[in-house]
């Protein structure tokens, strides 16, 4: 199983930096650089091309929407030119509260956009002449334009992961991505999500085998059943947040994969408790068993069996988010987890 991270630099860029560094010391596979609603994610890739030897570079995510196709498909392939072939190209439809709440672009049609938007991008990697004729995207303009080529050289390497949670995002992402990038994963409930991705791999006539499946948890490990404890209970306002308060009360894909994955009885409770004011009582309701299903956290044996509960599962790359004060302690339970991953290899997966 290969391992990942995710950083971004909205505040520490010194810190953030040498984290990826020590990181790539430490034998990771992979850095993914988000940008949600902080510093862009290509800036800082082109930034970590210059500075980085071996390590795979992915943009985690790209909200598709914020930007044309073509200045995406620019973007990559400059930061792959930059990193000669190092880079993975991640895509989101973000959420409502972002695209709208942040940027002023209607949140409309996330399937229609994310498939014409990757259509687009994979003309423009080809080094053709752009010319698509879409329902949300239309190139040339009007009839009056003719159908340009970037100057910048095409290139077919540059895989493309999609981030997809909702059950016809994920169908889409079996169809036509390199990988998927997942999150809120339980092991026991995957089907959850594996039911759709692979019913999209079956239409596009492939299987589990050509795409990766990078799925992320925080790792956090401990020696100490009191640390441990006092470790889960801080995590519960952060779940309740994320069930509850993210997205808006009509569109929220955690709370919607956290209720197909074995919660339905209190995702519904969580949220309108949350929306409502009552966040202590919306964390009250996050249970210990739904952040420790959905993390690495735990002793260092309870991890290690974590590890190999996803891999038999199919998860093929596990980006790691260590947790800790410092970045000594970051590192630390980076460390451990890159370890333990690689003790998964021989792990028989059971799809």
């Amino acid at each position: 199983m290969r391992t990942a991270t995710t950083v971004e630099v909205s505040r520490d860029a010194a810190e953030t930096t040498t984290f990826v560094l020590e990181a790539e010391r430490l034998g990771l596979d992979i850095c993914w650089v988000a940008e949600a609603w902080g510093s862009d994610a290509p800036s800082y890739l082109g930034y970590l091309a210059a500075r980085t030897n071996r390590i795979l570079l992915g943009s985690g995510i790209i909200q598709i929407g914020t930007r044309t196709p073509v200045s995406i498909a620019q973007a990559a392939l400059t930061v792959a030119e930059l990193s000669e072939g190092r880079f993975l190209l991640g895509l989101g439809p973000s959420g409502p509260q972002v695209m709208e709440g942040l940027h002023g672009v209607e949140f409309r049609r996330p399937m229609t956009r994310m498939r014409e938007t990757v259509d687009v991008i994979r003309e423009a990697f080809s080094g053709a002449r752009i010319s698509y004729a879409g329902e949300t995207v239309r190139i040339p303009r009007t009839e009056d334009s003719k159908p340009m080529r970037l100057s910048i050289p095409g290139r077919d390497d540059i895989p493309i992961y999609l981030a997809s949670m909702s059950p016809k995002m994920l169908e889409l992402t079996g169809q036509i991505a390199d990988g998927w990038l997942g999150t809120s994963f339980v092991p026991e409930g995957s089907a959850a999500y594996f039911d759709h991705l692979d019913a999209g791999l079956r239409t596009a006539g492939r299987t589990r085998a050509d795409i990766d499946v990078c799925q992320g948890a925080e790792i956090a490990i401990f020696d100490d059943a009191d640390r441990l404890a006092e470790h889960v209970n801080g995590r519960k306002k952060e779940l309740a947040f994320s069930i509850g308060g993210m997205g808006n009360a009509d569109t929220n894909f955690y709370n919607a994969a956290y209720a197909r994955q074995g919660w339905s009885e209190v995702t519904g409770e969580i949220q309108s408790r949350w929306q409502g004011g009552d966040r202590e009582g919306a964390v009250k309701l996050v249970s210990d068993e739904m952040v420790l299903a959905t993390t690495l956290i735990g002793t260092r044996p309870m991890v290690a069996e974590r590890l190999r509960d996803w891999a038999a599962t199919g998860v093929t790359t596990v980006r790691l988010y260590p947790a800790g004060d410092t970045l000594d302690e970051r590192l630390s339970n980076l460390s451990e987890g890159i370890e333990l991953a690689g003790a998964t290899d021989n792990a028989a997966p059971a799809w």
